[in-house]
């Protein structure tokens, strides 16, 4: 057992992070009535469970089909699935989610959310009778003309199980949705910027992650899969009480100019690089760590030239990297990262080949919630992460790693795994 967590009371930090919450929400709704509510995810049969991230964040519950209500004196209530004893007998939780557990779980009361269910789980197209207690709360609030503060964006790709229960929600409610404020610009600036306990996972999801790399480029030789190299990297990761927060990219040759490339079943041939793009989950906090390495062990002339520039990109935006800079904002390009490395691949003829982001935010999630267009702030966590892919020669490079900003710069969290272009060589010929 390589990782443990500190098991810090991450029930009361989640309390905390509730008050602070209902403030931000009455600063912005100075006459607010109503409640505050965050709904669990969903399992299904083909992955193991993650839990939804802002629940997570808010509660501390790792269990699916809860959802919380708070209201707007600060009283919280879980309501759980009414699955009976026969959940205990299926699946796994810290603490049980009943009324006698309420303190342990630094909430006011535990309620049951409906009639009892068939079997142990819920789905996001439940039954009426299932939801049936929650649903006369929020029956109550719609009628007293009250708020329903939630997460409720209007676009395309976040919250979705969130949304689709609010959406099931519609159907029994009459006039829901015109009670529904959303909250998610609220949670994103409380999200995004990192308490200490948070810096903490982050760090140790760091650490697995970089000895994944290292168990990767030690794996690495021509004629072995890059299943094989990925089935080193996951070993590592499971052995160390985390999980891939990702799928692995391992891509060698013209795959690596794929961005997200993750099919790993091309065999790795002598003179070709191998991108290794992954990410352990450690207490539900996610890193993400790029390295590219030569499969001979030894860069050609041509690979180093491409690497070594890639690399002075990364090294100038990070220096460059501190509280009231930008990451993307396309306003104000002086001082937003991304344009500025956009720049410096100008100065190199190849602005053409970097086709992604300098970096996104990090934390629960590995593209974690916040707004670009606002600058960075203390206790922010980011990737930096240039690239350039080139398939006309078959080369792919790309260089991540993770950075905390601090007060003056930024300190980078994976420090500790190589990257110069002569110390990547001899990792990768340390196992040939």
């Amino acid at each position: 057992m390589l990782f443990e967590s500190e098991n810090k009371n991450i029930y009361e930090i989640s309390k905390a992070r509730r008050k602070d919450l209902l403030a931000l929400i009455k600063e912005k709704n100075s006459d607010a009535k109503g409640l505050v509510v965050f709904v669990a995810g969903f399992e299904n049969d083909r992955a193991r469970f993650w839990q939804e991230s802002s629940f997570y964040y808010y509660t501390g519950v790792i269990d699916p089909g809860v959802v919380m209500v708070m209201d707007m004196e600060g009283t919280t209530t879980l309501y759980v699935p009414n699955c009976g004893a026969l959940r205990k007998q299926w699946v796994f939780s810290p603490i049980a989610l009943e009324q006698e557990n309420a303190k342990k779980l630094a909430v006011d009361h535990v309620e049951n959310l409906g009639q009892t269910c068939a079997g142990f789980q819920l789905f996001p197209f439940f039954k009426q009778q299932s939801y049936q207690d929650f649903i006369a709360l929020v029956q109550k609030t719609v009628s007293a003309n009250e708020t329903i503060f939630t997460l409720y964006p209007d676009n395309e790709h976040e919250y979705v199980e969130q949304r689709l229960v609010v959406d099931r929600l519609k159907n029994f409610v009459p006039k829901f949705a015109d009670s529904i404020n959303d909250i998610s610009p609220l949670v994103a600036h409380m999200r995004c910027t990192k308490d200490m306990h948070e810096i903490d996972m982050l760090t140790k999801a760091v650490q697995i992650t970089s000895l994944a790399q290292e168990a990767a480029a030690q794996a690495i030789e021509p004629g072995i899969s890059e299943s094989e190299v990925q089935a080193s990297l996951e070993y590592m990761m499971i052995g160390s009480h985390a999980r891939p927060a990702f799928p692995s990219i391992v891509a060698t040759g013209k795959n690596a100019t794929i961005l997200h490339y993750n099919q790993n079943n091309t065999d790795l041939n002598d003179g070709e690089l191998v991108v290794v793009d992954i990410g352990a989950a450690f207490e539900g906090y996610c890193a993400d760590l790029t390295r590219t390495y030569p499969v001979s062990g030894t860069f050609t002339k041509r690979q180093r030239e491409l690497y070594n520039i890639v690399l002075e990109c990364q090294t100038y935006i990070a220096d460059l990297c501190k509280p009231g800079i930008y990451l993307k904002n396309p306003d104000k390009p002086n001082q937003s990262l991304h344009h500025l490395a956009v720049e410096f691949f100008k100065k190199h003829n190849l602005e053409k080949y970097f086709v992604h982001g300098i970096g996104h935010y990090l934390g629960l999630d590995v593209h974690d919630v916040g707004n670009y267009k606002r600058p960075l702030r203390e206790n922010d966590v980011i990737t930096i992460e240039p690239g350039l892919y080139l398939p006309e020669e078959e080369i792919g490079i790309r260089i991540e790693d993770n950075y905390w900003v601090v007060k003056n710069g930024a300190i980078c969290l994976s420090e500790d795994l190589v990257k110069k272009p002569e110390q990547i060589e001899r990792l990768v010929k340390s196992n040939l």
